[in-house]
């Protein structure tokens, strides 16, 4: 999954890095990106559709360039005399002919463009242009009518006209020079597509909030051009910038693999918690892709605090903050042209979301944590401007929108958590608080079919609570955990002591053995309704450790005494276990065995509540049964003195009125009884 997820990443951004050299703008709207300044000196290109319209206007306007081919001229007349044979008015025909031949003769283009009132243009001397006045140029048929209509006055020439086709002697002199026109067409167009202007290296070329005007977005596109093209020059190997990728990204994600595989080596065991870690990264980092492809600017609509919020919901907060910093180091190569703003608000909204919902268990938490993100954005918005731009008028008011967007999101994180949870098997702090209200299915059938175990179960909830609240476990887990650790009770209510009315039922059973299993098998039983009620799995997990692999002393003592003489096996009265592997099930099972035993004490002086609570828990860690939980003796310890203030609150000695005084008679039981309902519960 981590190397899936490394060339994953990087594949994506490296197909997508043209995305965020290319800057996304519109022409009479605010420059949403940060100041850009030129790394070197370049001309500014005109855009196309200017070019487009400045080409069309020099092809449409450009005087073409003509040649008066004389010498065609002088053939045709030389044929001409030849054909007159010197007869009658033959001069004046040679005269005319000459003259329009002089005048020029032009083909119908050159015609067309006379008509259309352009110029012609003669090269004349070194590479010089002369306009010529094309009034009494003629093209062949207004030659013929010229001579057959204009001058029919003119009896010569008339007379010589009548022997010969006078047409086939008019041809076209006027030629189109193609290599002049196609050179001088060209000057024409470098003249008009110049650049106008010049961006000199270090030249800012637009800072954020400036109107995007024509020029101005000439010069950016001309700018991303230019880059472009250098970066052609350079021949960048695109197999080596892969690999640049790659190495970024791994080794972020290497630091996230140690992180897990050192400091949080529970969730790196878990491979299903590490699936979802990994895609939780990959899959934000693509959407941000995505959506940066779409528009740059909507890369602050992303809701990061979504990230602490889910994963912390699930994990703990260190967890939570690492996994939230991995991803905003990698999508903060996607924001290049200005990190440092990304990476400080995020970061900032990381930290906030954290600290303000680090116990999920109203949906008004989500609503304050947006609002202090969109605070700390603005702020952080406000700030970056006045720091690269040194001007309010700067900031950009659209930012501001994207921020409440952004906040909008970040509000409706509830209904993501569920999907995650169903995708994955977590369970949130919501989903706990919710499985912790004592109007549940499960928990009425308790307090109606054994209310005694049910009180047991409250006072062992808020007993439980608080150690995890003191040591830094899970405090809403193992709440809902001491709710549910002995439902398996509801089987066999009248069996165990705190449900039992006067006759005990135990007393009619013959073997010890018999009484154990109907206790041990409420740990089965519990299992068992967990299941058909579809609890968590940590839910169950906390049912099946909360005795771990402990003995029924109290029956194994009877065992003993009923065969003083035989060695007894200890795996019938021996609870199924496992001993707990979490922080939460250690508490949970110091916490049960502790109140129960309270209960029985005759004495609940501070001295006497120590006394049972160090031996209970002393014996627990003595047989091993806390050895696989990630527990410290110190937690264990801090754990002993707040069970003892906490029971002697709860059972302290209460003011006899005069009238009430009475001689306690009823007081039974010794530290064996004590320990005796301690195993029961």
């Amino acid at each position: 999954m981590l190397l899936l997820s490394i060339v994953l990443i990087a594949t994506a951004l490296f197909f997508s890095r043209e995305n965020y050299r290319i800057y996304s703008f519109e022409v009479g709207k605010p420059w949403l990106h940060s100041r850009l300044e030129s790394n070197f000196e370049f001309d500014i290109e005109l855009d196309e559709a200017t070019r487009k319209h400045l080409t069309d206007s020099v092809n449409q306007n450009f005087a073409k360039i003509y040649t008066l081919d004389r010498k065609k001229g002088d053939q045709q007349l030389a044929l001409l005399t030849r054909a007159l044979h010197g007869r009658t008015g033959s001069d004046a025909l040679l005269h005319a002919v000459t003259t329009l031949y002089n005048n020029g003769i032009v083909d119908n283009d050159a015609a067309n463009d006379i008509r259309s009132g352009k110029q012609l243009r003669f090269m004349v001397g070194n590479n010089e242009l002369q306009v010529v006045d094309a009034s009494n140029m003629k093209t062949i048929r207004q030659a013929y009518a010229w001579l057959t209509d204009s001058l029919s006055d003119n009896v010569a020439l008339q007379e010589a006209l009548k022997g010969i086709d006078i047409s086939n002697y008019l041809v076209p002199n006027m030629m189109i020079d193609t290599e002049e026109n196609e050179k001088w067409m060209g000057e024409d167009l470098r003249h008009a597509l110049q650049s106008p202007g010049t961006i000199q290296q270090g030249e800012v070329i637009i800072t954020r909030g400036e109107i995007v005007t024509p020029r101005k977005a000439a010069a950016i596109e001309s700018y991303q051009n230019e880059l472009q093209r250098r970066n052609k020059q350079r021949n960048v190997d695109e197999g080596l910038n892969l690999l640049g990728q790659i190495m970024i990204v791994a080794i972020i994600m290497l630091a996230f693999y140690f992180f897990m595989r050192l400091l949080r080596n529970h969730v790196f065991s878990s491979l299903r918690r590490m699936v979802f870690l990994i895609t939780f990264i990959t899959i934000f980092v693509i959407a941000v892709l995505l959506l940066v492809k779409f528009k740059y600017s909507l890369l602050y609509v992303i809701p990061f605090g979504l990230v602490p919020i889910i994963v912390s919901s699930f994990f703990d907060d260190h967890t939570s903050f690492f996994v939230h910093i991995v991803t905003v180091l990698i999508c903060s190569l996607v924001a290049s042209s200005h990190q440092a703003e990304f990476i400080i608000m995020q970061f900032l909204a990381g930290i906030i979301a954290i600290v303000s919902v680090k116990e999920l268990t109203k949906r008004t938490q989500l609503v304050q944590c947006a609002a202090f993100i969109f605070l700390a954005y603005c702020i952080t918005y406000v700030a970056m401007t006045l720091i690269s731009e040194g001007d309010f008028n700067k900031v950009d008011k659209f930012y501001f929108a994207y921020f409440l967007i952004n906040c909008v999101i970040l509000s409706f994180a509830f209904l993501i958590i569920p999907i995650v949870e169903k995708a994955f098997g977590f369970t949130s702090s919501m989903t706990l608080l919710e499985l912790a209200d004592i109007n549940n299915p499960l928990l009425r059938q308790l307090s109606t079919n054994c209310p005694g175990t049910f009180q047991h179960s409250l006072q062992v909830a808020n007993l439980a609570g608080e150690a995890a609240l003191k040591i830094g476990a899970n405090m809403q887990l193992v709440r809902a955990g001491a709710l549910y650790h002995d439902i398996g009770k509801t089987k066999n209510p009248a069996f165990f002591t705190e449900n039992q009315i006067g006759e005990n039922p135990h007393d009619h059973l013959v073997r010890p053995e018999d009484s154990a299993k109907i206790v041990i098998d409420h740990v089965t039983n519990g299992l068992k309704i967990a299941e058909d009620a579809d609890l968590p799995k940590v839910i169950k997990d906390l049912i099946a450790q909360h005795h771990g692999k402990g003995v029924t002393r109290y029956f194994y003592y009877k065992a003993r005494e009923a065969h003083p003489d035989e060695e007894i096996d200890k795996t019938p009265f021996t609870y199924p276990g496992p001993n707990p592997q979490t922080k939460e099930a250690a508490i949970l099972m110091m916490a049960d065995a502790c109140e129960a035993a309270t209960k029985s004490l005759n004495d609940h002086s501070e001295e006497a509540i120590a006394a049972m609570v160090g031996r209970i828990i002393d014996t627990q860690v003595t047989e091993g049964l806390l050895r696989e939980a990630p527990i410290s003796f110190r937690d264990v310890e801090t754990i002993k003195r707040l069970f003892v203030e906490r029971l002697r609150t709860a059972y302290h000695a209460r003011v006899s009125y005069p009238s009430d005084v009475k001689q306690d008679t009823a007081s039974s039981g010794s530290d064996d009884a004590s320990s005796s309902e301690a195993e029961a519960n």
